[in-house]
């Protein structure tokens, strides 16, 4: 059946709105003072952390919240489950902004910003870079989610010659839109091995880049269930418990695969003693099973799963153990050496802010003003019924011309 995706509609300039445009315009300052005075005139940055929380949130973290186009095309293209087709515009969405935004805090990040176009130069290119590949998989798929994203906006500006052009090559780019996450977030993984003992040995692991991976996905379902329960409340729409429940249903094996795999690596390792100690770090490691396992006791069970609370709570938690595991390996339990220290200036928490509420904005206006979310069976009912009224009265139309004479006439019957 053809999916039919209408705007929301509404009010875009709501006090929300406003609220999340003056978020905007204090992240925009510090942008400015960054450009103008250099990075160390609104951040924390040192030698020692030269990742601070754009990096970790920005782009590690970020990204992996941002999977959800990526996950839901593993499950609808891969395993060929159609019925979860209808998710795949919302999914979209949220991946394209949290892959742009994080594209762009890159080149608030890095230090000689109007040199980064030579990390696209081939004759300055290190073939053996894992950050090599993580730059040219993130910058390559940004594009890819806006070509994947690109007729929604068609649809909206009624260029349908371009929609046709565009559905002979989807499949390739669908193709791409599966090969590159599952590299890029793979070998963000992989720049924590070559950190070696500047990780924590509870973090530091072989496996780690199948271990973000794992994550990845599951963050991805996370956020579609998220973001739809979200999008059925404030924007008053119908919740689509059926389906999140049968999505959702996915959540839980993926975090026990995680889960098995990261305590059978400590064991092997002999790094589980590690959690036997006093100190933080199995604290944090601690609350990020304990996220993961409240995930996977209450969406295991098929009862609680139809509900939109344990459904909202569940997704939560899965999207703060995903986060937490990040900021922990990468940041928390990020010890590069004596002498070093960092907590986020104030610059650089209202920067990652505005770039939350940028994505938020965006997110509020295609979904009010242009075909991405499944119209809800009133609003395809609508027409329909408007159609029929149209006809009935088109009929009575014909019946009482008919009887004063006019056109069309009446068919003449035989004698």
């Amino acid at each position: 059946m053809k999916e039919h995706y209408r705007p929301v509609g509404g009010r875009l300039l709501t006090p929300h709105f406003y609220f999340l445009a003056v978020l905007l315009a204090i992240g925009a300052y510090f942008i400015i003072k960054r450009f103008i005075f250099g990075i160390g005139a609104v951040s924390n940055l040192s030698d020692g952390f030269p990742w601070g929380i754009w990096i970790t949130y920005d782009v590690v973290t970020g990204t992996a919240i941002a999977c959800g186009g990526y996950a839901m095309a593993i499950l609808v293209y891969v395993f060929n489950r159609g019925q979860f087709h209808p998710m795949i515009r919302a999914a979209l969405l949220t991946s394209v902004f949290g892959y742009t935004l994080a594209g762009a805090s890159i080149i608030v990040d890095v230090g000689r910003w109007w040199q980064l176009y030579n990390v696209f130069l081939p004759w300055y290119m290190n073939l053996n870079s894992v950050m090599l590949e993580v730059a040219l998989c993130i910058s390559l798929y940004t594009v890819v989610l806006w070509i994947e994203f690109s007729p929604t906006i068609l649809e909206a500006m009624h260029a349908n010659r371009w929609l046709r052009r565009l559905r002979h090559v989807m499949f390739i780019v669908a193709g791409l839109g599966i090969l590159l996450p599952t590299m890029h977030q793979s070998s963000l993984g992989s720049l924590l091995i070559i950190g070696g003992y500047k990780v924590h040995p509870l973090w530091q692991s072989n496996i780690i880049p199948l271990l973000f991976l794992l994550t990845a996905i599951t963050m991805g379902y996370a956020i579609v269930v998220f973001e739809s329960l979200y999008a059925s409340v404030n924007l008053n729409r119908p919740l689509e418990t059926a389906l999140l429940s049968k999505v959702s249903a996915v959540i839980p094996w993926l975090l026990i695969a995680y889960m098995v795999l990261r305590i059978g690596d400590l064991v092997i390792t002999g790094d589980i003693v590690y959690l036997f100690r006093v100190a933080p770090e199995p604290l944090l490691f601690l609350a990020e099973m304990a996220l993961f396992l409240y995930a996977v006791v209450k969406l295991l069970d098929k009862q609680q799963r139809v509900r939109p609370t344990v459904l909202f709570r569940a997704a939560l938690a899965v999207l703060l153990g995903g986060a937490l595991y990040r900021f922990d390996a990468f940041l928390i339990a990020f010890n590069p050496g004596p002498g070093w220290h960092y907590f986020p200036a104030v610059g650089e928490m209202m920067i990652t802010i505005a770039i939350i509420a940028f994505e938020i904005m965006a997110y509020l206006f295609f979904v009010k003003k242009t075909p991405v979310l499944l119209a809800s069976p009133y609003d395809q009912a609508a027409p329909s019924a408007a159609r029929a009224r149209t006809g009935q009265g088109a009929a009575s139309a014909r019946a009482a011309g008919r009887e004063k004479g006019g056109y069309p006439p009446a068919t003449p019957t035989s004698a």
